[in-house]
């Protein structure tokens, strides 16, 4: 599902017009944006809780060569699901 679907999608379901639903869609997606590079914690209840997390320097290897090579400190994006939404993916077949 695309930014556009999403964006015609609660245009359909709010009343609001699709310019005005992809504005909402849009900041919504730079508040969250925003809000990780602050490192802040941002969670949705029922929904999922998303994080960074910081990784540590380690020693990779070339998977052609096999020659090993450092990777430096970074940072990733972490998601946990909540509750309900996990059950509702893994109850969906039944």
């Amino acid at each position: 599902m695309t930014k556009v679907e999403i964006a015609n999608r609660v245009a359909k379901e709010t009343g609001l017009t699709k310019t005005k639903a992809s504005e909402a869609v849009e900041s919504l997606l730079t508040i969250i944006k925003e809000a990780l590079k602050n490192e802040e914690r941002l969670e949705f209840r029922g929904f999922g809780v998303f994080r960074v997390r910081k990784r540590k320097a380690r020693t990779g290897r070339n998977p052609r060569t096999g020659e090993e090579a450092p990777i430096s400190e970074g940072r990733t994006i972490k998601f946990k699901p909540g509750k309900e939404f996990k059950e509702a993916i893994i109850n969906q077949g039944e």
